[in-house]
């Protein structure tokens, strides 16, 4: 499914509207951060920081092999 982006001035900027339905699919609302990433086949608009998933994915990592001493610190 293809959707047709308007871009708008602001100020001295210019946004992209975004249709009811992307907003929805994305689970954005008014004021939420998107990310645009860029990939091989493109861009991509997410709803979420890539970034930070791939931090949390290595931080839950860390918590399962390190589990004990981590117990041991909470004390």
């Amino acid at each position: 499914m293809h959707y047709t982006l308007r871009l708008t001035q602001i100020g001295d900027s210019v946004g992209v509207i975004l249709p009811k339905e992307v907003l929805a699919r994305l689970k954005l609302e008014k004021g939420d951060a998107v990310f645009l990433a860029e990939s091989p086949d493109g861009f991509h608009i997410l709803g979420y920081d890539p970034g930070f998933e791939r931090q949390m994915s290595e931080a839950e990592e860390i918590m399962k092999r390190r589990r004990n001493v981590l117990r041991e610190l909470a004390k």
